[in-house]
């Protein structure tokens, strides 16, 4: 039976963006987000060409400049396998998150304001992730990548779901960033000040950030880009500062050998 976050007929209820956040449920009660007027109006638009590594300018023009840091990896799981990992997450409950997404966790509760990681609560990856996992490993972008945490999210359409530009931690979250995407075609929108460049990401791909794609370029999922369904599920490693001959290295190896049970249910 497929298990789901409940829907209330109160919008506000059924809702989980807080701050500045919006999904087309709440900005009918709480109005859309108007721009700031320091906001830059001038975005400089580039396409991610994955064959030459290279960002070439959208407007047709000869501009482009390298882009390191992006590896895409196209049809990395069969259309029989996303059915499966599909069906397998839909048996486990969703639920609400910010404008618009719903997410299942499998990680360890972390307060990264005081940098407090909490492993008791933490039962490891889903067992459907571990042949992903060793595929993973094949890649050479992808050498010796261990996974301690796996957060699939949901976007609808319907909902409005997108997700705002950000880095990720780099605190407890190590170099490599890794998202399988599945049951729709989307674009990931790398920004740095005014220069957009636009990753394109078949259903059933790959991608990996890494280096200054990870470290200085926000990524985001605008809600434009969400045409249908779209679940993703994103990978993460330990930093330095976890591994062997860090600072917490034995929490490192405590939620290294929980991850890679792969006997996990979500948090």
């Amino acid at each position: 039976m497929m298990m789901m976050a409940a829907d209330s007929s109160d919008g506000a209820a059924s809702c989980a963006c807080k701050g500045i956040r919006r999904c087309l449920i709440c900005e009918s009660f709480k109005g859309k987000v108007q721009l700031d007027a320091t906001e830059s109006k001038i975005v400089h638009h580039f396409v991610y060409n994955p064959e030459l590594r290279l960002a070439v300018s959208e407007d047709g023009s000869s501009d482009s400049f390298p882009f390191p840091g992006v590896f895409l990896w196209e049809d990395f799981i069969s259309e029989k396998e996303e059915k499966e990992l599909i069906n397998t997450m839909d048996q486990d409950q969703w639920n609400q998150s910010q404008s618009g997404r719903r997410k299942q966790d499998f990680g360890p509760k972390v307060n990264f304001k005081k940098r407090k990681v909490r492993v008791s609560t933490f039962s490891g990856l889903p067992a459907s992730s571990q042949k992903l996992v060793l595929r993973m490993q094949q890649e050479p972008t992808l050498t010796g990548f261990q996974p301690v945490e796996q957060c699939n999210l949901d976007y609808d359409p319907e909902r409005g779901s997108a997700i705002d530009p950000h880095l990720d931690d780099s605190w407890l979250w190590g170099e490599r960033l890794v998202t399988v995407n599945m049951l729709s075609n989307t674009t990931l929108t790398m920004s740095l000040e005014d220069v957009h460049v636009a990753v394109r990401l078949p259903r059933r791909s790959l991608v990996v950030i890494h280096g200054e794609a990870r470290h200085q370029w926000k990524h985001a999922i605008h809600r434009e880009d969400v045409h249908q369904r779209r679940v993703c599920s994103t990978y993460r490693e330990l930093s330095e500062e976890f591994l062997p001959g860090g600072q917490q290295a034995e929490i490192g190896a405590q939620l290294l050998d929980i991850a890679l049970s792969f006997r996990g249910s979500p948090v």
